[in-house]
Protein backbone atom coordinates (compact mmCIF):
# COMPACT_ATOMS: atom_id res chain seq x y z
CA UNK A 1 0.00 0.00 0.00
CA UNK A 2 1.27 3.91 -0.17
CA UNK A 3 0.21 5.92 2.44
CA UNK A 4 -1.07 9.07 0.86
CA UNK A 5 -0.86 11.93 3.55
CA UNK A 6 -3.63 14.48 4.88
CA UNK A 7 -3.86 17.54 2.35
CA UNK A 8 -6.80 20.46 1.29
CA UNK A 9 -7.61 18.84 -2.14
CA UNK A 10 -9.19 19.81 -5.11
CA UNK A 11 -11.76 17.44 -6.20
CA UNK A 12 -14.12 17.72 -9.85
CA UNK A 13 -13.44 19.47 -12.80
CA UNK A 14 -12.38 23.11 -13.71
CA UNK A 15 -15.32 25.02 -15.96
CA UNK A 16 -13.04 25.63 -18.47
CA UNK A 17 -11.73 21.76 -18.81
CA UNK A 18 -15.71 20.73 -19.39
CA UNK A 19 -16.14 22.76 -22.36
CA UNK A 20 -13.04 21.49 -23.46
CA UNK A 21 -14.00 18.22 -23.23
CA UNK A 22 -17.35 18.84 -24.78
CA UNK A 23 -15.65 20.13 -27.89
CA UNK A 24 -13.55 16.66 -28.39
CA UNK A 25 -16.03 14.32 -28.18
CA UNK A 26 -19.71 13.59 -28.80
CA UNK A 27 -21.19 13.29 -26.14
CA UNK A 28 -22.61 16.81 -24.85
CA UNK A 29 -21.26 18.72 -21.66
CA UNK A 30 -23.94 17.81 -19.68
CA UNK A 31 -22.77 14.49 -19.78
CA UNK A 32 -19.84 15.45 -17.64
CA UNK A 33 -21.67 18.25 -15.70
CA UNK A 34 -21.49 16.40 -12.56
CA UNK A 35 -18.11 16.76 -12.07
CA UNK A 36 -18.79 20.50 -11.18
CA UNK A 37 -18.51 22.56 -9.34
CA UNK A 38 -14.73 21.97 -8.64
CA UNK A 39 -14.43 22.59 -5.00
CA UNK A 40 -11.93 21.93 -2.33
CA UNK A 41 -12.29 19.21 0.88
CA UNK A 42 -9.85 18.48 3.61
CA UNK A 43 -8.45 14.84 4.03
CA UNK A 44 -7.19 12.81 6.50
CA UNK A 45 -3.76 10.99 5.74
CA UNK A 46 -4.46 7.28 4.67
CA UNK A 47 -3.10 4.33 2.58
CA UNK A 48 -4.09 2.93 -0.42
CA UNK A 49 -3.49 -0.09 -2.75
CA UNK A 50 -1.08 0.64 -5.48
CA UNK A 51 -2.77 -1.72 -7.93
CA UNK A 52 -6.39 -3.15 -8.67
CA UNK A 53 -6.80 -6.35 -6.58
CA UNK A 54 -5.73 -9.43 -8.48
CA UNK A 55 -7.28 -12.65 -9.59
CA UNK A 56 -5.10 -14.50 -7.50
CA UNK A 57 -5.08 -11.80 -4.57
CA UNK A 58 -9.35 -12.28 -5.27
CA UNK A 59 -8.88 -16.29 -5.64
CA UNK A 60 -6.91 -16.52 -1.82
CA UNK A 61 -9.95 -14.28 -0.14
CA UNK A 62 -12.10 -16.89 -2.15
CA UNK A 63 -10.17 -19.87 -0.44
CA UNK A 64 -9.81 -18.71 2.71
CA UNK A 65 -13.76 -17.90 3.09
CA UNK A 66 -15.40 -19.98 1.03
CA UNK A 67 -17.00 -16.45 -1.31
CA UNK A 68 -19.05 -17.24 -3.75
CA UNK A 69 -19.52 -13.70 -5.54
CA UNK A 70 -22.83 -12.50 -6.62
CA UNK A 71 -22.67 -13.60 -10.57
CA UNK A 72 -21.53 -17.16 -9.32
CA UNK A 73 -24.94 -17.70 -7.37
CA UNK A 74 -26.80 -16.09 -10.55
CA UNK A 75 -24.87 -18.20 -13.17
CA UNK A 76 -24.72 -15.74 -15.74
CA UNK A 77 -22.94 -12.21 -15.90
CA UNK A 78 -23.13 -9.30 -18.43
CA UNK A 79 -20.98 -8.79 -21.27
CA UNK A 80 -20.61 -6.73 -24.18
CA UNK A 81 -21.71 -8.85 -27.18
CA UNK A 82 -21.16 -7.75 -30.57
CA UNK A 83 -23.77 -4.69 -30.79
CA UNK A 84 -24.75 -4.36 -26.95
CA UNK A 85 -24.87 -5.54 -23.54
CA UNK A 86 -26.33 -9.26 -22.63
CA UNK A 87 -26.01 -11.66 -20.41
CA UNK A 88 -24.16 -14.69 -20.78
CA UNK A 89 -24.55 -18.08 -18.87
CA UNK A 90 -21.11 -19.46 -16.64
CA UNK A 91 -19.27 -15.73 -16.81
CA UNK A 92 -18.24 -15.11 -13.26
CA UNK A 93 -14.58 -13.48 -12.09
CA UNK A 94 -13.04 -16.85 -12.31
CA UNK A 95 -14.31 -17.77 -16.23
CA UNK A 96 -14.79 -14.15 -17.65
CA UNK A 97 -14.72 -16.06 -20.86
CA UNK A 98 -16.00 -19.75 -21.26
CA UNK A 99 -12.16 -20.51 -21.81
CA UNK A 100 -10.50 -18.71 -19.81
CA UNK A 101 -9.69 -19.70 -15.97
CA UNK A 102 -8.91 -15.91 -13.87
CA UNK A 103 -6.40 -17.57 -11.83
CA UNK A 104 -4.98 -19.91 -13.80
CA UNK A 105 -4.35 -17.93 -17.34
CA UNK A 106 -4.72 -14.39 -15.69
CA UNK A 107 -3.00 -14.51 -12.22
CA UNK A 108 -2.11 -11.04 -12.04
CA UNK A 109 -4.64 -9.53 -14.42
CA UNK A 110 -7.08 -7.16 -12.19
CA UNK A 111 -10.40 -9.23 -10.86
CA UNK A 112 -13.92 -8.28 -12.37
CA UNK A 113 -17.35 -9.11 -12.66
CA UNK A 114 -17.93 -8.09 -8.75
CA UNK A 115 -20.04 -6.41 -7.58
CA UNK A 116 -20.07 -3.59 -4.62
CA UNK A 117 -20.93 -5.72 -1.65
CA UNK A 118 -18.33 -8.75 -3.33
CA UNK A 119 -16.11 -6.16 -3.15
CA UNK A 120 -16.73 -5.21 0.40
CA UNK A 121 -16.28 -7.89 1.80
CA UNK A 122 -12.80 -8.72 0.21
CA UNK A 123 -12.00 -5.62 1.41
CA UNK A 124 -12.59 -6.16 5.11
CA UNK A 125 -11.68 -9.61 4.80
CA UNK A 126 -8.09 -8.39 4.12
CA UNK A 127 -8.39 -5.60 7.14
CA UNK A 128 -8.79 -2.54 4.75
CA UNK A 129 -11.74 -1.06 3.10
CA UNK A 130 -12.87 0.40 -0.13
CA UNK A 131 -11.45 4.61 -0.55
CA UNK A 132 -13.79 7.29 -1.00
CA UNK A 133 -14.89 8.91 -4.04
CA UNK A 134 -12.43 11.51 -2.84
CA UNK A 135 -9.35 9.53 -1.97
CA UNK A 136 -9.54 7.77 -5.02
CA UNK A 137 -9.45 11.03 -6.88
CA UNK A 138 -6.54 12.82 -4.88
CA UNK A 139 -4.43 9.68 -4.64
CA UNK A 140 -5.19 9.95 -8.79
CA UNK A 141 -4.00 13.05 -9.76
CA UNK A 142 -2.01 14.70 -6.70
CA UNK A 143 -2.19 17.18 -4.38
CA UNK A 144 -2.59 19.30 -7.80
CA UNK A 145 -5.66 18.43 -9.94
CA UNK A 146 -5.09 17.43 -13.38
CA UNK A 147 -7.14 14.78 -16.05
CA UNK A 148 -5.21 12.55 -16.14
CA UNK A 149 -3.16 10.97 -13.46
CA UNK A 150 0.47 11.52 -15.72
CA UNK A 151 -0.17 14.80 -16.41
CA UNK A 152 -2.74 17.70 -18.37
CA UNK A 153 -2.20 15.52 -22.14
CA UNK A 154 -3.89 12.26 -23.34
CA UNK A 155 -1.20 9.55 -24.20
CA UNK A 156 -2.81 6.20 -25.26
CA UNK A 157 0.70 4.73 -24.44
CA UNK A 158 0.19 5.28 -20.78
CA UNK A 159 -3.26 3.35 -20.37
CA UNK A 160 -4.86 0.76 -21.58
CA UNK A 161 -7.79 1.96 -22.95
CA UNK A 162 -9.98 1.21 -26.14
CA UNK A 163 -7.54 3.76 -27.68
CA UNK A 164 -3.99 1.43 -27.05
CA UNK A 165 -6.20 -1.95 -28.49
CA UNK A 166 -7.54 0.37 -31.46
CA UNK A 167 -4.34 2.24 -32.36
CA UNK A 168 -5.69 4.96 -32.96
CA UNK A 169 -7.62 7.64 -31.74
CA UNK A 170 -11.72 7.38 -31.18
CA UNK A 171 -13.44 10.31 -30.47
CA UNK A 172 -16.95 9.83 -31.29
CA UNK A 173 -18.97 6.38 -31.00
CA UNK A 174 -19.01 5.18 -34.52
CA UNK A 175 -15.06 5.07 -34.46
CA UNK A 176 -15.51 3.12 -31.43
CA UNK A 177 -18.22 0.32 -32.69
CA UNK A 178 -15.70 0.10 -35.42
CA UNK A 179 -12.97 -1.00 -33.34
CA UNK A 180 -15.27 -3.06 -30.68
CA UNK A 181 -16.79 -5.29 -33.47
CA UNK A 182 -13.14 -5.97 -34.66
CA UNK A 183 -11.80 -7.07 -30.67
CA UNK A 184 -15.22 -8.73 -30.32
CA UNK A 185 -14.55 -11.07 -33.39
CA UNK A 186 -11.47 -11.96 -32.41
CA UNK A 187 -11.76 -12.18 -29.09
CA UNK A 188 -15.20 -12.47 -28.05
CA UNK A 189 -16.60 -11.46 -24.35
CA UNK A 190 -12.97 -11.87 -22.47
CA UNK A 191 -11.92 -8.77 -20.64
CA UNK A 192 -8.73 -7.33 -22.53
CA UNK A 193 -7.68 -6.31 -18.93
CA UNK A 194 -3.60 -6.13 -18.80
CA UNK A 195 -1.73 -7.26 -15.86
CA UNK A 196 -1.32 -4.43 -13.21
CA UNK A 197 1.41 -2.07 -13.37
CA UNK A 198 1.85 -2.99 -17.08
CA UNK A 199 1.57 0.80 -18.13
CA UNK A 200 3.59 2.40 -15.46
CA UNK A 201 4.16 5.56 -17.45
CA UNK A 202 0.82 6.31 -16.21
CA UNK A 203 1.64 6.09 -12.73
CA UNK A 204 -0.05 8.78 -10.23
CA UNK A 205 2.10 11.28 -8.67
CA UNK A 206 1.96 9.02 -5.62
CA UNK A 207 2.97 6.10 -7.75
CA UNK A 208 -0.10 4.24 -8.31
CA UNK A 209 -0.50 2.41 -11.32
CA UNK A 210 -3.83 1.51 -13.39
CA UNK A 211 -6.21 4.56 -12.34
CA UNK A 212 -6.74 5.56 -15.28
CA UNK A 213 -7.98 2.48 -17.58
CA UNK A 214 -7.61 -1.68 -17.20
CA UNK A 215 -10.83 -1.35 -14.92
CA UNK A 216 -12.79 1.12 -13.64
CA UNK A 217 -13.18 1.21 -9.67
CA UNK A 218 -16.01 0.88 -6.97
CA UNK A 219 -15.27 3.57 -4.46
CA UNK A 220 -17.17 2.90 -0.94
CA UNK A 221 -19.19 6.58 -1.75
CA UNK A 222 -22.67 6.64 -2.37
CA UNK A 223 -23.37 8.86 -5.76
CA UNK A 224 -24.15 12.54 -4.79
CA UNK A 225 -24.29 15.87 -6.97
CA UNK A 226 -21.76 18.50 -5.65
CA UNK A 227 -24.16 20.89 -5.52
CA UNK A 228 -27.70 19.89 -4.42
CA UNK A 229 -29.49 23.23 -5.79
CA UNK A 230 -27.60 23.39 -9.37
CA UNK A 231 -29.84 21.71 -12.23
CA UNK A 232 -27.57 18.49 -13.67
CA UNK A 233 -29.40 16.45 -16.24
CA UNK A 234 -32.27 14.77 -14.89
CA UNK A 235 -30.58 11.56 -14.91
CA UNK A 236 -28.10 12.61 -12.65
CA UNK A 237 -30.80 13.50 -10.12
CA UNK A 238 -32.69 10.41 -10.53
CA UNK A 239 -29.25 8.28 -9.58
CA UNK A 240 -28.11 10.06 -6.84
CA UNK A 241 -31.93 9.50 -5.15
CA UNK A 242 -31.72 6.06 -5.63
CA UNK A 243 -28.66 4.69 -3.89
CA UNK A 244 -25.82 4.39 -6.49
CA UNK A 245 -22.17 3.89 -5.90
CA UNK A 246 -19.80 5.58 -7.51
CA UNK A 247 -17.11 4.51 -9.94
CA UNK A 248 -14.04 5.53 -10.76
CA UNK A 249 -11.07 5.52 -13.51
CA UNK A 250 -12.49 3.74 -16.82
CA UNK A 251 -11.63 0.46 -18.05
CA UNK A 252 -10.28 -1.49 -21.26
CA UNK A 253 -12.99 -0.63 -22.97
CA UNK A 254 -13.57 3.28 -22.45
CA UNK A 255 -12.80 6.73 -24.46
CA UNK A 256 -9.86 8.64 -22.93
CA UNK A 257 -12.62 11.02 -21.62
CA UNK A 258 -13.60 8.73 -19.31
CA UNK A 259 -10.57 7.76 -18.02
CA UNK A 260 -9.73 11.44 -16.54
CA UNK A 261 -9.44 11.51 -12.45
CA UNK A 262 -12.50 13.25 -12.33
CA UNK A 263 -15.00 11.24 -14.01
CA UNK A 264 -18.14 10.12 -12.30
CA UNK A 265 -19.76 7.23 -12.57
CA UNK A 266 -22.87 6.03 -11.03
CA UNK A 267 -23.41 2.29 -10.76
CA UNK A 268 -26.50 0.20 -8.53
CA UNK A 269 -24.51 -1.76 -6.01
CA UNK A 270 -25.62 -5.13 -7.55
CA UNK A 271 -24.07 -4.23 -10.61
CA UNK A 272 -20.80 -5.93 -12.43
CA UNK A 273 -19.38 -6.08 -15.21
CA UNK A 274 -15.94 -7.53 -17.36
CA UNK A 275 -14.65 -4.06 -17.07
CA UNK A 276 -14.83 -3.25 -13.79
CA UNK A 277 -12.72 -3.91 -10.35
CA UNK A 278 -11.42 -2.42 -7.19
CA UNK A 279 -8.61 -1.14 -4.97
CA UNK A 280 -8.63 -1.21 -1.30
CA UNK A 281 -7.54 2.14 1.49
CA UNK A 282 -7.55 2.03 4.81
CA UNK A 283 -6.95 4.36 7.92
CA UNK A 284 -3.48 5.57 9.23
CA UNK A 285 -3.04 5.40 12.63
CA UNK A 286 -3.06 8.96 14.00
CA UNK A 287 1.23 8.64 14.81
CA UNK A 288 1.78 7.00 11.35
CA UNK A 289 -0.38 9.84 10.16
CA UNK A 290 1.46 12.96 11.88
CA UNK A 291 5.11 11.70 10.92
CA UNK A 292 3.67 11.38 7.35
CA UNK A 293 2.81 15.11 7.72
CA UNK A 294 6.37 16.61 8.78
CA UNK A 295 7.93 14.33 5.93
CA UNK A 296 5.58 15.71 3.33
Amino acid sequence: MIAIPAAQVAVGSPESHLDTVAAAQHYPRTWFEDETPQHTITLPAFEIDRTPVTNSMFAEFVTMTGHVSAAERRGYALVYGPDYWTTMDGISWRHPHPDLDAVTDRPHHPVVHLDHTDATTYAIWAGKRLPSEAEWEYAAHGPQWRPWPWGPSWDSARANTAEHWAGQPIHDLATWKAWWRTHYAEHGPAPATTEVGAFTDGSSPFGLVDMAGNVSEWTASAYLLYDRHRRYDPSYHAVADHGHITVRGGGWKSFRWQTRTSERIACSPDYSGPDLGFRCARDLPETTANVLSLIR
